[in-house]
C-alpha cells in the first residue's frame, strides 16, 4: 500500500512526541526544569558543540537537551509542528512576536547595512524599524504597497547605501488595511541585488494570515515571522512569537535567542501546543465568519470604506493579481472606515457589546480596535494618512461566535452613530 501522507491539522495531536518516554502521558508534559542531566560528561562535552556550533552534526546525531534557556522538550516539540504548516526546516520559538521580529531583524543586518521595508508595518515593527535601528548605523528605506515592482527597485538603486541591502523586510497583508504585498516580486528583488559574497534575505511578517492562509517560504522567502500570541495561540492568554526558515538561518537566529535570552518557556510552548490542535477548525470558522460581517459591512450606509481581501476583484488590478497568486483565504481580518471621523469610531466602537474593545487579532473572540490612536500611535500623523490609517478607521477581528450575533452586535453599534453632516462634507473635500 502506498504510504500515507498525513495532513498537518491530523498530526498536531501527536507529532514530534513519544508518549513511552514521558511515563505513558498521552500529551506532552510541561518540562519545569531549568536544566537537564547529562548521562557522562562526555555526552555534555557533545551536546554543547553542537549547541554553540563548535562542529557539524554527525549523521542521525540530535542536539541533546543541555538547560532551558538553549531548549526544552515542550519548546522542541512546538517547533517540530509548527514546521509542518509552513513545510520549513526549522523553527524558533520566542516569548513574544516583537522579540522574533527584533532577533531576527539583529541576526540579518550589521551597521552600514540597509533595510528595505513595506509600509504600513504592526506599530511595533514599525517603532523598532525608525527608531532603534538607526541607533546602530543601519539604514532604512520604506515603500508603499501601491509603488510597482519597478518604482521600488529604483527607490533602492539610488539609495546611498544601495550597495549594502542586506534584506527585504515585509508584512503581507498590512496592519491594518489589508494591502497585499509580493512575495514572489520580492524575492526576485532580494535575488537582483544579491552578489556572490552576499545574499540579500528576504522576510515575511505572516501573522495576518496565519499558518494556514499563506505560505511565504513557498514565494519565495527565506524567513516567515508570527507573533504566535495571535492565530496559533488563538485564545488571548499567551504572548509568544515565531520564525521559520532554512535550518542554517534558523541556527543563526537559535544562537543569537539563546545569548539575548529571549525563548519561549515551557509553559508558553504547552500551551501553544494545545492550541495548534484546533488551529485550522478555529481558523476555518472564523474566515466563513468574516465573510459574513464583510457581506453586512459592505452595503451600510453609515460605512465609507472597507477593506477585505475577500471584496478585491478584477477591478482592482495588481491587488487583486496577488491575492489570486498568493492566498489560499480572504482571511478573518478588515478595516473599515465610518462616515465622519474619531468622535463618530469612538461613538461605535463604545457601543459594541459582544465584540470587545481590545487590541490584539486571531483570537476565538471578536475584537475591535481605533489603529490610529492605539496600535499605530506611534506612527506619525502624516505617515499615518499618507498608509490610509485614518481617524475614521476601525480594524476588526472576527471570532468564532456565530455570525448572526456578531453582525446584530455591529448593527446595533452602528444605529447609535451619529454622523456629522458637516463632517461627511469635510471628508469629501479633503
Amino acid at each position: 500500500m502506498k504510504k500515507h501522507t498525513y495532513q498537518p491539522e491530523s498530526l498536531m495531536m501527536s507529532y514530534g512526541y513519544e508518549p513511552g518516554l514521558s511515563e505513558g502521558s498521552l500529551k506532552c508534559p510541561i518540562f519545569q526544569t531549568s536544566t537537564f542531566v547529562f548521562n557522562t560528561a562526555e555526552e555534555g562535552k557533545a551536546y554543547f558543540e553542537l549547541a554553540y556550533g563548535l562542529r557539524e552534526k554527525e549523521a542521525e546525531e540530535q542536539q541533546g537537551l543541555i538547560y532551558s534557556r538553549l531548549n526544552n522538550p515542550d519548546l522542541e516539540i512546538l517547533e517540530n509542528r509548527l514546521c509542518l504548516w509552513d513545510q520549513a526546516e526549522d523553527c524558533a520559538v520566542f516569548e513574544s512576536g516583537m522579540s522574533a521580529i527584533s532577533t531576527c531583524l539583529f541576526e540579518c543586518l550589521s551597521s552600514g547595512d540597509l533595510l528595505l521595508y513595506s509600509n504600513p508595518l504592526y506599530g511595533g515593527t514599525s517603532h523598532f524599524i525608525s527608531e532603534v535601528l538607526p541607533k546602530y548605523g543601519i539604514h532604512t528605506l520604506g515603500f508603499s504597497p501601491h509603488q510597482s515592482p519597478e518604482e521600488v527597485q529604483d527607490l533602492v538603486s539610488n539609495h546611498e547605501a544601495a550597495d549594502r541591502l542586506a534584506l527585504i523586510y515585509i508584512e503581507t497583508p498590512a496592519n491594518p488595511t489589508n494591502h497585499l504585498i509580493d512575495i514572489a516580486a520580492c524575492a526576485e528583488m532580494a535575488q537582483s541585488f544579491s552578489t556572490a559574497d552576499k545574499k540579500v534575505l528576504l522576510a515575511v511578517d505572516n501573522t495576518y494570515m496565519g499558518p494556514l492562509w499563506q505560505h511565504p517560504l513557498q514565494h519565495g522567502a527565506d524567513l516567515v515571522l508570527y507573533s504566535a500570541t495571535k492565530y496559533i495561540g488563538g485564545h488571548s492568554d499567551v504572548i509568544a512569537g515565531a520564525c521559520l526558515g532554512s535550518a542554517a538561518l534558523i541556527q543563526r537566529i537559535k544562537t543569537l535567542r539563546t545569548f539575548l535570552g529571549n525563548m519561549a518557556g515551557p509553559w508558553t510552548g504547552w500551551l501553544l501546543m494545545r492550541s495548534l490542535e484546533t488551529l485550522k477548525v478555529r481558523m476555518d470558522q472564523q474566515a466563513t465568519n468574516a465573510k459574513k460581517v464583510a457581506e453586512y459591512l459592505t452595503d451600510h450606509p453609515k460605512i465609507e470604506n472597507i477593506f477585505y481581501l475577500g471584496n478585491l476583484g478584477p477591478q482592482d488590478g495588481a491587488q487583486y493579481d496577488i491575492y489570486q497568486r498568493q492566498c489560499l483565504s480572504a482571511g478573518a481580518m478588515l478595516s473599515f472606515t465610518l462616515k465622519g471621523g474619531e468622535q463618530e469610531a469612538f461613538q461605535f466602537l463604545n457601543e459594541l457589546r459582544l465584540v470587545k474593545l481590545a487590541v490584539s487579532l486571531g483570537s476565538t473572540e471578536s475584537l475591535a480596535q481605533h489603529p490610529a490612536s492605539m496600535t499605530h500611535a506611534g506612527v506619525p500623523r502624516a505617515d499615518r494618512e499618507t498608509l490610509g490609517i485614518t481617524d475614521n478607521l476601525v480594524r476588526l477581528s472576527v471570532g468564532v461566535e456565530h455570525f448572526g450575533d456578531l453582525i446584530h452586535d455591529l448593527q446595533q453599534a452602528l444605529s447609535k452613530v451619529q454622523i456629522s453632516e458637516k463632517k461627511v462634507a469635510a471628508n469629501v473635500l479633503l
